[in-house]
């Protein structure tokens, strides 16, 4: 599988690195993983408050992409501010399986939008461009009924012409990790707030953590 970029999306001010790993178990869930991931929430909780997500410019970075493409604020709330608020609310993360979970904390840590995607319900390659408006869109919880795609906002959208997350927001029923998932493409997501540099730390971050807890084998794909 190939990352095919658009330099038109660059030029918004997306900063970006794909990460394959193959060779995942995400069948069993390691207590040193339970561990780690609720001792860093902690340290993360530490401080926080709904005027420092507010405030924070990396989050404000994903803000203005959202403007840049003309995107409503209502129902569009960035990634990693959305899961800071929901661990301030709840004092912990949701457990949803071992993938989703470590690249969650990765996201709360870093600020940057993570998603994880099983490459094996991938259609071809993925392609980060600016979207036309003909895509299929069938988000996570949706049923497999497609919702409208506007023209002009930028997704990763497979050779089927499917998107498998819009922007940074939302994923899709079709590439979502399940226990099943051994083979997965990562999103590593930043803004113009952001330098690349930082960017590929944190992609890396995602290489080392996940194969020292549910082992593989990773590398950059772009």
């Amino acid at each position: 599988m190939k990352f095919v970029i658009d330099p038109k999306v660059l030029d918004l001010g997306v900063t970006i690195r794909g990460v394959e790993i193959t060779g995942v178990n995400n069948q069993q869930y390691p207590a040193e993983l339970t561990d780690y991931i609720q001792t860093e929430i902690n340290q993360a909780l530490e401080g926080l408050d709904r005027d420092q997500i507010k405030t924070d410019p990396l989050i404000q970075g994903f803000w203005d992409l959202h403007k840049a493409v003309h995107l409503p604020k209502r129902n569009n709330t960035p990634a990693p501010a959305t899961l800071l608020k929901l661990i301030l609310k709840r004092g912990a993360l949701a457990s949803i399986n071992p993938i989703v979970d470590l690249y969650n904390l990765i996201s709360i840590q870093s600020r940057l939008a993570l998603g994880a995607h099983d490459i094996d319900h991938i259609d071809g390659n993925v392609n980060l461009r600016l979207t036309d408006g003909t895509e299929k869109f069938v988000p996570i919880g949706a049923d497999n009924q497609p919702e409208p795609v506007k023209a002009n906002e930028y997704g990763y959208i497979d050779d089927s012409n499917e998107i498998i997350c819009h922007l940074e927001t939302r994923q899709v029923e079709k590439t979502k990790v399940t226990p099943d998932t051994n083979h997965v493409f990562y999103i590593v997501q930043g803004n113009q707030n952001t330098t690349q540099e930082y960017v590929d730390e944190i992609a890396q971050r995602v290489i080392d953590l996940t194969t020292k807890y549910l082992g593989g084998e990773g590398h950059f794909l772009n």
